[in-house]
């Protein structure tokens, strides 16, 4: 079977970016922001994507564009065939199944709101009453579980139509409304009255950093990318060597670094006007942005419109994530395109359940300790060690004899025209990056476990 391959670099680029933006810059980092202190985790989140996001993402798509595979295989091919990266790498991406288990719950939410904004849900409503319709929707398990299902289905759909035709046509379009929706609302969130005290929190203040925050910002810079468990390296199989990959990688980290600078500037001077606690946790966005359309004109289609919208934004990263699982079946077992989509639109479908009924039916299963859920077990075990570990896999892997070498890797990375990988790299990626991430990964079981 002949390799599929993107039709042209913009589409590998919103492709790559859509796989890294989604609910990782919109939902997941302002409520990591609000709870681990504004300005400083910014700050820090900045510094990680630089010294670690940069150079791992470039070891994923290099990866890929060498095999010609996902990661499942791509790690026995460029070593030679050793064995051992085989399984490595099939263990690594099982963690896009555990991401989905709970991820497609999530933009299932986002599917909710967008109805009910339609429907006039959210009309008239004070700030205490929006917090009581995500109370309830959660609460629903028909309604967690049916949105979960939507977002399964399309995802599953949209890979089972095709790579081109399907996963990159229908991206370039999702990703262009985002920016174009997000822009809009940033401009109006800077002008309504407090704005001003959002923004300083979100951007200036340094003063409530605290320990925990560093492997947290760690954590937020490998999930926002989606890095460490193959997700990045399949797209990477999809392109030509005309175009450094040391550039492309850039490229797709500023993009994902703009959405989710805008997102925050968008969210925390909502927060500040409604007075919405910004460490409210997973539930932030949708406390708080409801609160902005109902200031508006016509703020019931302006709501309907930016949760649609945030509904794709998530689904770039579901589609993303789920053409790794189907490119997978396609690969290893040589299943056709239709077919592999079908087999993991239903491995999905059972396997996300647990996590839109632990808000419900299943609430009192709390495997983090009081409060918690289950999908913040499965975030925990994705973000806080599959991603991390993944990280760590890869820097071996890229840089030792034994896995596929530095010269392999560099050479890769730097073929084709654009950007070569600073030489810097030389240095932190196989002799600080290792220590820095095992040093981090200890503070973060430490202070869950045992502080």
């Amino acid at each position: 079977m002949a390799r599929e391959t993107l039709g042209s670099r913009l589409g590998f680029l919103l492709l790559a970016a859509g796989c890294a933006i989604g609910l990782g810059n919109i939902w997941r980092f302002p409520f990591v922001t609000g709870k681990y202190g504004g300005g400083g985790f910014v700050l820090l989140y900045l510094l990680f994507l630089a010294v670690m996001g940069y150079p791992l993402m470039v070891m994923e798509l290099a990866l890929g564009r060498a095999s010609r595979r996902s990661l499942f295989g791509a790690m026995s091919i460029a070593a030679g065939g050793r064995r051992i990266w085989r399984w490595i790498g099939g263990i690594l991406s099982c963690g896009c199944a555990i991401l989905m288990m709970y991820y497609t719950t999530v933009t299932g939410w986002l599917f909710g709101y967008m109805f009910k904004f339609i429907g006039g849900t959210f009309d008239g409503l004070k700030p205490a009453e929006i917090q009581h319709v995500f109370g309830s929707m959660t609460g629903s398990a028909a309604e967690c579980a049916g949105f979960m299902f939507l977002a399964v289905f399309l995802g599953c759909l949209v890979c089972g139509i095709g790579l081109q035709a399907g996963v990159e046509r229908i991206n370039k379009f999702l990703m262009g409304g985002l920016f174009l929706l997000l822009l809009i609302l940033c401009g109006y969130a800077l002008t309504l009255p407090g704005a001003g005290a959002g923004l300083k929190f979100y951007l200036a203040d340094f003063s409530r950093i605290s320990l925990e925050a560093v492997p947290a910002a760690m954590s937020q810079a490998f999930f926002t990318l989606s890095i460490g468990i193959g997700s990045i390296t399949i797209f990477g199989s999809y392109i030509d060597r005309a175009r450094s990959l040391a550039g492309e990688a850039v490229v797709v980290i500023v993009l994902d670094t703009i959405v989710a600078l805008l997102a925050g500037m968008v969210i925390f001077p909502v927060c500040a006007t409604s007075h919405v606690e910004v460490g409210s946790g997973p539930g932030l966005i949708f406390l708080s942005l409801p609160n902005i359309f109902g200031t508006m004109p016509g703020g019931r289609w302006w709501g309907a419109a930016f949760f649609l919208f945030m509904s794709m934004a998530a689904m770039t990263t579901v589609i993303a994530v789920l053409e790794n699982l189907v490119a997978i079946l396609m690969d290893e077992l040589h299943w056709t395109r239709r077919f592999s989509s079908a087999a993991v639109c239903i491995g999905m479908l059972i396997l996300s359940l647990p996590c839109s009924l632990g808000f419900n039916l299943w609430s009192g299963i709390q495997p983090l300790g009081k409060g918690s859920t289950v999908l913040d077990f499965e975030d925990y075990i994705v973000s806080d060690n599959l991603l991390v570990i993944g990280g760590l896999v890869l820097i071996v892997f890229c840089c030792s004899r034994f896995g596929w070498g530095w010269r392999n890797f560099e050479e890769e990375a730097e073929a084709g025209n654009g950007m070569k990988l600073p030489r810097i790299y030389r240095w932190i990626v196989p002799w600080l990056l290792p220590f820095l991430i095992l040093f981090l990964f200890g503070i973060n079981f430490y202070s869950r476990w045992w502080k």
